[in-house]
């Protein structure tokens, strides 16, 4: 909802109902799930805002901050409604609004702009802009504008960075548009709203034109219940050596962003917060990391609401409750992502480990980066081993990444990019399934010909045939890669 209608339409309205019944209660469950503005105070609260309970004539529900933006609120001073964790509904859904919020979040309008971004999404920069407006209450630029607002926010109460720096690592291409910007939204400079946020302490500083790397510190929110833990052994099974580094407590690696080198450390910081410490060679490329690892770690998920879904199958329910908050692992580079899998399959994980620590040792231009498409296809035929189709499988898929002729990214639709790699040789239903879990986020994906999977399945007295266990799946959805992992993990 992103307008005003009557009260007594609004009396009607389950959806505002329900929203209103979160706000009422304090819900933190709700936090940066929908937006409550109070139009006779002019500002926009996260559901949990402490402040009186407004009357409900006084109020309207945003799916966005764009939005109450666009209405001439502004953001709340006590509860901070952008620090919060984002909205899982971008990764539940895949239609236009989500796929470009997943892109805006990823960076694409300051990289490419609003046409940059409809040419990803397949749509004129007009015709997204009516779409983006009547689902989301506002279009492309706005939308992007609020991002980097809320990410200049974070950054002035939580880092050293210089204003300077701010301005630039969120997004803004001139200090002036930071600075109309941040008084819109908060109704405050850049100045106050780090000497409000950290107590107007000395920081040091650091020119803006300066080359030198930037080292960065961000405490990142998870939505509860969050099984950090299990992610954290997840990343740790699957390292690379001279990639990553990993163990119980932290993982860290560098990965290539557009415009430079960034090396992450990444560890828990209590039950759900993750602490980041990136060291960036251009600190343009903050936000787009930030959005990464969000992914990686699936932070913004609905584990209540998942696990709720799951529990309802008595088969499901003892794994639900041996694991609340199971986060399906992302992914910080899609085209490696691609490339571990295809490798990875059908050999154990140890034996994976080793041909990509080798494969990383031997073809990496950088220490500590895995290899480009590129260099994989002019010299991968030297290093790959194992069957000869699965290697020409392989060095397909690096051509086709060099020559721009295979293109992945968070805008795309599940079938979309499930299509596109199955048209490839040698890449298989499975594997575009599990791309689509690691690298989409996609969350309704139950790969039923997965035979670990289907083993699990048996022993928990569910079906153990890949088309009776995909029918019982139907249950599972919209959370059937989540049930899938139950499975994975109690083999």
């Amino acid at each position: 909802m992103t307008s005003t209608p009557p009260a007594a339409v609004r009396a009607r309205d389950p959806l505002f109902a329900e929203r209103y019944r979160a706000m009422s209660s304090r819900d933190s469950r709700f936090d940066g799930q929908f937006i409550t503005g109070v139009h006779t105070t002019g500002i926009y609260c996260r559901p949990s805002c402490p402040a009186m309970t407004p009357k409900p004539s006084n109020v309207t529900f945003y799916r966005t901050a764009a939005a109450a933006h666009e209405a001439g609120l502004r953001a709340c001073k006590r509860c901070l409604p952008d620090a919060v964790p984002g909205s899982p509904e971008w990764n539940i859904r895949d239609d236009v609004a989500s796929r470009a919020m997943r892109l805006i979040a990823a960076g694409t309008v300051e990289r490419h702009g609003v046409p940059g971004l409809a040419a990803r999404l397949g749509y004129t920069p007009r015709h997204l802009g009516r779409v983006l407006v009547s689902e989301l209450g506002a279009g492309p630029l706005a939308l992007a504008r609020a991002h980097r607002a809320q990410t200049a926010r974070t950054l002035l109460v939580s880092t050293d960075l210089a204003v300077a720096d701010v301005a630039f690592a969120a997004g803004f291409a001139s200090i002036r548009q930071f600075n109309d910007t941040m008084l819109a939204v908060y109704e405050s400079t850049p100045t106050a709203l780090r000497a409000r946020g950290r107590g107007g302490a000395e920081r040091h500083r650091r020119a803006a034109a300066t080359t030198e790397p930037t080292s960065i510190t961000l405490r990142l929110p998870a939505r509860a219940p969050f099984d950090g833990a299990g992610l954290m052994r997840f990343l740790a099974d699957h390292a690379v050596a001279g990639v990553e580094t990993a163990d119980a407590d932290r993982f860290s690696r560098s990965v290539r962003l557009p415009h430079g080198i960034a090396e992450v450390e990444l560890s828990l910081d209590g039950p759900t917060t993750v602490l980041c410490t990136a060291r960036l060679e251009n600190i343009a490329d903050l936000s787009t990391l930030v959005s990464r690892v969000r992914r990686l770690l699936d932070l913004d998920a609905d584990s209540e609401a998942i696990d709720a879904s799951l529990a309802r199958d008595p088969a499901l329910a003892p794994l639900v409750l041996a694991r609340p908050g199971l986060r399906l692992p992302g992914s910080l580079d899609a085209e490696e992502a691609l490339f571990r899998t295809m490798i990875g399959q059908q050999i154990s994980v140890a034996a994976a480990r080793t041909v990509l620590a080798r494969l990383a040792g031997e073809l990496s231009d950088r220490p500590g980066l895995f290899p480009t498409a590129a260099t994989i296809a002019e010299h991968g035929s030297a290093v790959l081993r194992g069957p000869s189709s699965r290697v020409a499988s392989v060095l397909g898929v690096a051509r086709a990444i060099a020559d721009g002729s295979l293109a992945l990214d968070v805008g795309m639709t599940t079938e979309e990019f499930t299509a596109r790699l199955t048209a490839l040789p040698g890449v298989g239903p499975w594997t575009a399934g599990y791309l689509a879990m690691r690298v989409l986020g996609s969350p309704d994906v139950l790969l039923t010909t997965d035979l670990v999977m289907l083993s699990s399945a048996g022993r928990l007295g569910l079906p153990s045939t890949s088309r009776a266990l995909a029918a019982h799946g139907t249950r599972w959805a919209p959370w059937r890669s989540y049930a899938g992992l139950h499975l994975w993990a109690a083999r």
